[in-house]
């Protein structure tokens, strides 16, 4: 099973326009072959000591089946689509991809 947390840093400003068109395209993700989960996530300010709080960050979390799987999913045409949507919103992108252990 492999794991992946994108960290997506969008423009101040433009969270909700962003979250709309990400939102669109979870359907499309989630019937791809191998995706077992996938959804964002958004910084709750906890007042946790160590909390980084971003309150223009979006967490991705997504669970595949396998790494070919993943790599698919990234030449998607629908994820090719997406991303030309988002590309003016988005600040950073950073991506942790990890292996269950």
């Amino acid at each position: 099973m492999i794991t992946v947390h994108a960290s997506i840093r969008v423009k101040a400003g433009k969270i909700s326009a962003f979250l709309e068109i990400f939102t669109d395209n979870i359907s499309n993700v989630r019937g791809e072959e191998g995706c077992v989960e996938y959804f964002p996530a958004v910084d709750v300010d906890a007042g946790l000591p160590g909390q980084s709080f971003d309150p223009n960050m979006v967490t991705v979390i997504e669970k595949w089946k396998s790494l070919e799987d993943l790599r698919r999913h990234a030449g998607a045409p629908h994820m090719l689509a997406y991303r030309k949507k988002v590309k003016d919103m988005v600040e950073d992108v950073s991506l942790r991809v990890l292996r269950n252990v």
